[in-house]
């Protein structure tokens, strides 16, 4: 089982470590409630070294980009990040990502922990047509590069402590090159997978010890503390974001998933499978993931059944838990279209019973 540079620090702290893809990683420290709150009304440290990093260089980068990947790379000026997925050619998503532009000829991509095999193959798969030079123009950096998530609503305040760099006025989904915590060439970024807010330090392995010590250091005097996967999860989850593995995966499309934002059918990009989602567009949708909360008592959990009120099968819950903001149970899944308004009136099998929930639209969590 991989480690990440921090592993250590977790061990020491107490937290409960558990595999996962191929990493010893922390589930929880204090309590998952206990994390959650800290993150949404403070600040919070994940470790996501785990997660993988791919470098596209040259001057068909970006060819290349706007082939394998649905959002509109062109789109992109230095310094700006995208979120968008790769089409796996059938319909289905290989994986959702990040797309960090440097320059015209520079990208960074940071992709799922348990896909970045996967990835890099599909990735690989498609090089030659662009003549890039795999270990060259197309460069896996995953194992090179540690990477903290500081999530919260006092994350960048804290954070500005270490840098002469302006972060705290810094735009979602923006990133910046910087000398942070005297660690030249640190790459801190505006994305977040919590809804509350912060950012992403990617260092080199060599700098991680340095990177957490000053981290936990600044963030002190704000009530700073580690946070596990499993409040990353519910954090997530309150704000509807895609779990890659639950609500998307091989077999879902994006523009089932609600991703149709994130796919462009612009006239000067063509990708992978373009055709069959223009198709899907017109033609109509047989399934819709969609939030929802439960207006009875219980938990959803992946895989359970959602009906109607008459008992028919209409889809099934890809994620599930209960909220620790809003204290009821809250859910994703897929349901038939008719089903996918605002305000439609669904039922969740759990344990035998169908009790009552009603879809929401997204964020399920309204701060």
């Amino acid at each position: 089982m991989k480690q990440t540079p921090f592993t250590k620090f977790h061990i020491e702290l107490g937290a409960k470590m558990v595999p996962f893809t191929g990493f010893n990683m922390p589930v929880e420290y204090t309590g998952i409630n206990d994390e959650h709150l800290t993150v949404r009304e403070k600040l919070g440290v994940f470790d996501v070294s785990h997660m993988g990093e791919v470098w596209v260089k040259g001057p068909k980068a970006l060819d290349f980009l706007q082939y394998v990947t649905s959002n509109d790379v062109a789109a992109l000026v230095d310094g700006k990040v995208q979120y968008s997925c790769y089409p796996n050619g059938k319909g289905g998503i290989v994986d959702d990502l990040l797309v960090y532009r440097v320059n015209a000829e520079t990208y960074l991509l940071v992709i799922n922990a348990a896909n970045v095999e996967k990835d890099w193959n599909w990735m690989v798969s498609h090089a030659p047509k662009f003549g890039l030079v795999v270990g060259k123009d197309l460069y896996n950096a995953s194992d090179e590069i540690a990477q903290l998530a500081i999530q919260g609503p006092l994350a960048l305040k804290a954070m500005q402590k270490l840098t002469t760099a302006s972060v705290e006025d810094m735009e979602y989904y923006t990133f910046k090159k910087i000398t942070f915590a005297g660690i030249n060439d640190i790459i801190f970024s505006t994305t977040g997978y919590t809804g509350a807010g912060g950012c992403e330090i990617y260092c080199a392995n060599k700098d991680a010890e340095k990177l957490w010590k000053a981290v936990f250091e600044a963030g002190a005097e704000f009530g700073i503390k580690p946070i596990g996967l499993g409040a990353r999860d519910t954090l997530r989850l309150e704000m509807g974001f895609c779990l890659y593995g639950n609500d998307i995966n091989d077999t879902t499309s994006p523009i089932e998933a609600g991703l149709g934002w994130i796919t462009k059918f612009a006239d000067h990009k063509n990708f992978i499978d373009k055709d069959y989602m223009l198709k899907l567009k017109a033609e109509g949708l047989k399934q819709k993931l969609v939030g929802f909360e439960m207006v009875d008592r219980g938990i959803p959990r992946q895989h359970y059944e959602i009906k109607d009120a008459m008992g028919n099968v209409i889809g099934e819950v890809t994620s599930g838990t209960m909220s620790p903001m809003m204290k009821i149970g809250i859910g994703m899944g897929y349901v038939k279209p008719e089903f996918s308004k605002p305000d439609s009136e669904i039922f969740i099998s759990i344990r035998d019973k169908n009790l009552k929930a009603k879809v929401v639209k997204l964020p399920i969590y309204k701060k």
